[in-house]
């Protein structure tokens, strides 16, 4: 007797499931509200959602600033008419 592989698919939690791929996306299509990310799925890419925020922020402050709009008097304006 062989024992069966380990996986963290969701495709080998469903009972419904014929063994064919097809048979397993209509079931999702199907149920609609039983086809959920996993809570460690949902976790690391909260993680990496944070990750990155903090590294565009660290970004952000260590880039030069620079003016949008500089004020009018402190650049010449049409001064040899």
């Amino acid at each position: 007797m062989t024992r069966r592989k380990k996986t963290r698919s969701l495709a080998d939690k469903v009972t419904i499931r014929t063994g064919r791929r097809k048979d397993y996306k209509q079931w999702r299509h199907d149920h609609p509200d039983e086809v959920a990310p996993s809570r460690r799925f949902t976790a690391k890419k909260q993680d990496q959602r944070k990750q990155q925020a903090a590294r565009k922020l660290e970004r952000m402050q260590r880039a030069q600033s620079i003016e949008i709009h500089p004020d009018k008097n402190s650049r010449p304006d049409d001064e040899g008419k």
